[in-house]
């Protein structure tokens, strides 16, 4: 990840788990990573020309959108009534 999609990561990774009450374990991470694929996603823009180009990042977004919804879902089942306590060292081990 290149240092604005780092950022992005840990933006989402943070609001997660102190807003939306996330755990801090392996499908947070993907959650995020998913999150951040999905900006980089939409920051590229293919020429008029370059058809099969389209054609990968259609596929490509709709894998992801996939992944952000799976994920997405099963955090929701294991959402906490309180922000995570090893939230902070989820952040922190990322931000290295």
């Amino acid at each position: 990840m290149n240092p604005s999609e780092r950022f992005f990561f840990l933006k989402k990774a943070k609001e997660a788990i102190q807003v939306k009450g996330y755990p801090a374990d392996e499908d947070l991470f993907h959650y995020c990573y998913y999150l951040a694929a999905r900006e980089r996603f939409r920051k590229i823009s293919p020429e008029r020309d370059e058809g099969m180009l389209r054609l990968l990042l259609v596929e490509g977004k709709k894998d992801v959108e996939e992944a952000i919804n799976l994920y997405g879902s099963r955090l929701e089942k294991k959402k906490l009534p309180a922000p995570d306590v090893i939230g902070s060292r989820f952040i922190e081990y990322f931000s290295e």
